[in-house]
């Protein structure tokens, strides 16, 4: 049998990640395992000190600090994304709306942090503006914070998940919601026994692609995060940089590495799992289907179809 050309065309694709993902990867796992130089670098002698080290107490109270970080920023950004994302998908002006949703990437990510530096700062807008309506005399600390973390890293990532969510909201069939409000559901009983489940896959999406850049965030905790709110990758930067530690910083990042994708495929699977057993209920379908969404609502309520 004649094949065809398909190793050909995915070739460069294969070359692709070779080289920027699968040899960085190896050179990390290389890294992990040896022996910490004395200014800096790796000596070639095999060792395991560098996992031993990330038993360290240290290690383990910014792991959790950014677990907690990442997983509230995370639900923030999805709970703030669900309305705007429903509100697109309705809306007649739907390409204005994503070009708003844009427009912020259009902007370089320091100067973004920066602007939200001279709104909290102390002497920033927030701050002036207390102070001209006499609420307050000296200036509040909105800065160098993990809650001033957590509001830019939901500023910074919310495109991220309205984007898909749109995407998936805009393919559901609205019809469901008037069907579920004709056989007495309630709004918030409509929205949450038939949209989202049959959005599962798009909420899936949107919070892994927030929750994986939050989770290994540098820049904003660096900027407007203070000693409380030091995550990974301060500690990997530090590592590096200052103690120039370099196979402890590979293991950090391999142990990360790790965990993120073990995560991202139990999330995969979860969503893959939830999406087969709605049955494509809420999809847009023919003509001839239209007695499905009756009877699937009809049944989320408990009542005959």
């Amino acid at each position: 049998m004649k094949q065809g050309p398909g190793g050909l065309y995915a070739a460069p694709s294969i070359l692709w990640l070779s080289v920027f993902f699968v040899a960085p990867l190896l050179i990390i796992v290389a890294y992990s395992f040896l022996t910490q130089g004395q200014r800096g670098g790796v000596e070639w002698k095999p060792t395991l000190d560098a996992y031993k080290a990330i038993a360290n107490p240290t290690f383990l109270t910014v792991t959790v600090n950014t677990i907690v970080v990442a997983l509230g920023a995370t639900l923030v950004t999805i709970l703030i994304a669900l309305p705007c994302g429903y509100h697109m998908a309705r809306s007649k002006r739907q390409n204005l709306l994503l070009l708003l949703v844009i427009i912020p990437f259009w902007t370089n990510f320091l100067i973004r942090i920066y602007a939200w530096i001279a709104i909290l700062g102390n002497e920033g807008f927030l701050n002036d503006l207390l102070r001209f309506l006499g609420l307050t005399d000296e200036p509040l600390r909105f800065l160098y914070n993990r809650w001033a973390v957590g509001l830019v890293l939901v500023y910074t990532y919310l495109p991220y998940a309205i984007l898909p969510l749109f995407s998936t909201i805009d393919k559901f069939d609205f019809s469901l919601l008037e069907a579920a409000r004709d056989l007495g559901a309630t709004k918030l009983k409509a929205i949450t026994r038939v949209l989202l489940p049959n959005i599962r896959g798009g909420v899936f999406t949107a919070f892994l692609f927030t929750f994986i850049p939050i989770f290994g965030a540098y820049a904003v905790p660096l900027l407007v995060g203070g000693t409380e709110s030091y995550m990974l990758g301060n500690l990997i930067a530090d590592e590096l940089t200052k103690s120039r530690n370099w196979p402890l910083a590979a293991a950090i990042s391999l142990v990360i590495t790790l965990v993120t994708t073990v995560g991202v495929m139990l999330l995969l699977r979860a969503g893959g799992t939830a999406t087969l057993g709605s049955g494509g209920a809420g999809t847009k379908e023919p003509e001839e289907g239209a007695a499905l969404p009756a009877q699937s609502v009809a049944s989320a309520e408990g009542e005959p179809a």
